[in-house]
């Protein structure tokens, strides 16, 4: 006897046997157990999730020469015919080789007659959503007033291409994708009947290849037996899928969050050596920073993650997984434009690597900027502070190490902190109107984001000295203030200046102008320049007169 592929093999030929679609198969028991039948059914989902197979049985229930029932025999003459393919009252269509509408009134002509063998005529449409538009009303009028002794079983991996007037008079059930787990536990109980060696990881990789299609699994399976010449292991399986071992994948993380390019290079060298599918490749990528993502925002108790997810969830930074992520995305996109798929991976990972926010020189400060602080002062450890001898910044002279030019500055009484009432002010120093201007160029070269670059432009520069930062903001934006915010500024200052900073903030009205209140009174005055401009303008002014016109102030914008 000639072999048979393991798909067909183990097409489950009763509802037990299904796999998954649980909430289907308890709709359709109930329906036939209490015989309450409806004359059409229309099943939906993606490829290898059991449309065809759940029609099929359905219509071997409907047939069985034991009754109407929702456990057929199987052995009888109408169970057996149907499993083989050749029940006369089965009568399968393949909508997209039959989408003419004459092929379908042919179709249709025949619904009348009553079934030759069998309890019912069952018509099982396969694809229906390639059907015509013709096809579609010639199938509309069956379905309003369908004989008695008919059954249609309609299946379609696109729903949204029937017409709504065929939708609404079918029962509509939608088959799920199947989980990797429910994929793998099917495969070893296949295994274990062919008596196939074959270890968890092989199954775990096939599983998660199939994309929730046992019939992919299947197939899948059958081309791994015959790579292993009747085997399933790891590396085999690994280099027919083209994906690659956890553990490069491990070290390239690893090269990536050390920012370290050349590491990177040479991972993907080795990864060239087993000839990859970088997409799937970069699927993996996507898939374990997901992880990481989630281990980040959840409890680490209340979830199961390996040692590795565990400990880059540690040494990366939230921004950084959240970048990384979709730079990967994207770079999915580009692959199939790319030069050929290892410099599209190639330039994928570059790209991770090359959107670093400014201002933050080593991974090891992204990571201190990410990290709120446990104490008031995180104090930074001599070896590594690193001094810029030439090329200073215009904010790095003002808060160097020189003294302050006395001329300029003059000695005022501590101000009361209203969240830090006991905070020490002495050596404290009144910011003359240079350095306040200044607090935006500060923020620029922080490269602060998010949250924290919000507070600080809504914050004005009091006071400060060689180690200590008094900022004040304003009662109406108090909300923007909080204790991680807090850290990650006073982190930020630390890193740019490259020493121990006391960050203060007081809620008060602040004497000085803010940068988001400059940036916002710029933007008015621009905006009232241009309105000036354009109702002063002659050309303007002769188009009102001629045509009657009035200008719309609201549609005026600043160039």
């Amino acid at each position: 006897m000639s072999y048979q592929v393991l798909a067909r093999k183990w097409r489950p030929k009763t509802f037990e046997d299904m796999v998954g679609q649980s909430h289907v198969l308890q709709a359709l028991t109930n329906a036939l157990d209490n015989d309450r039948l409806h004359h059409a059914y229309l099943f939906t989902g993606t490829r290898g999730v059991g449309k065809t197979t759940l029609a099929r049985i359905l219509a071997k229930c409907l047939n069985c020469e034991q009754g109407v029932s929702s456990t057929p025999c199987g052995e009888c003459s109408a169970c057996v015919s149907i499993d083989e393919g050749r029940f006369v009252d089965l009568i399968e269509v393949d909508a997209a080789s039959r989408a003419k509408v004459d092929e379908t009134r042919d179709l249709m002509d025949n619904v009348q007659y009553a079934p030759s063998v069998g309890r019912y005529k069952v018509y099982l449409i396969d694809e229906v959503h390639m059907f015509s538009g013709h096809s579609f009303n010639a199938l509309l009028k069956t379905l309003e007033e369908p004989p008695p002794h008919v059954k249609f079983l309609l299946a379609t991996t696109e729903s949204k291409k029937i017409p709504v007037t065929i939708l609404s008079r079918c029962l509509q059930f939608n088959l799920k994708h199947l989980s990797a787990e429910q994929i793998e536990t099917q495969l070893e109980k296949v295994l274990e009947s062919e008596a196939v060696e074959s270890d968890a990881i092989s199954r775990s990789l096939i599983s998660k290849s199939a994309d929730g299609s046992l019939r992919d699994a299947l197939s899948l399976l059958d081309q791994a037996i015959a790579y292993g010449d009747g085997r399933l292991q790891e590396a085999q399986v690994r280099t027919m899928l083209g994906t690659i071992d956890s553990l490069e994948l491990n070290e390239l993380l690893e090269a990536l969050v050390s920012g370290d390019a050349q590491a990177v290079l040479r991972c993907t060298d080795h990864m060239a050596e087993h000839n990859p599918d970088y997409d799937s490749v970069l699927v993996e990528l996507l898939s374990i920073l997901q992880r990481i993502a989630i281990c980040q925002i959840v409890d680490s108790d209340d979830i199961e993650q390996d040692e590795m997810i565990n400990a880059l969830s540690h040494r990366i930074s939230k921004e950084d997984v959240q970048l990384y992520y979709q730079v990967g995305i994207m770079g999915r996109k580009d692959l199939p434009v790319a030069p050929d798929p290892r410099t599209g991976f190639e330039m994928t990972l570059i790209r991770m690597l090359a959107f670093r926010p400014a201002g933050v020189a080593t991974p090891e400060a992204r990571e201190a900027i990410a990290r709120p602080t446990t104490n008031k002062t995180a104090k930074i450890k001599p070896e590594e502070i690193k001094t810029v001898e030439t090329g200073q910044t215009h904010s790095e002279k003002l808060w160097g190490n020189k003294a302050v030019n006395t001329e300029s500055v003059q000695a005022e009484a501590p101000q009361p902190d209203v969240t830090e009432k006991n905070a020490e002010s002495e050596g404290t120093s009144k910011v003359s109107a240079e350095v306040t201007g200044n607090w935006q160029s500060i923020i620029d070269e922080m490269a602060l984001v998010g949250l924290v670059k919000e507070l600080a432009g809504h914050c004005a520069l009091k006071e400060h000295s060689k180690d200590k930062v008094h900022l004040v903001l304003s009662p109406d934006k108090e909300h923007l203030l909080n204790q991680t915010q807090k850290d990650r500024l006073a982190n930020a200052l630390e890193m740019r200046f490259g020493r121990g900073i006391q960050l203060k903030i007081s809620i008060e009205e602040p004497d000085a102008e803010t940068p988001a209140q400059k940036k916002a009174r710029e933007e008015r005055e621009r905006q009232q320049a241009a309105e000036s401009s354009l109702k002063g303008d002659d050309n303007v002014r002769a188009m009102e007169e001629m045509f009657g016109a009035t200008l719309d102030e609201k549609s005026i914008r600043p160039v």
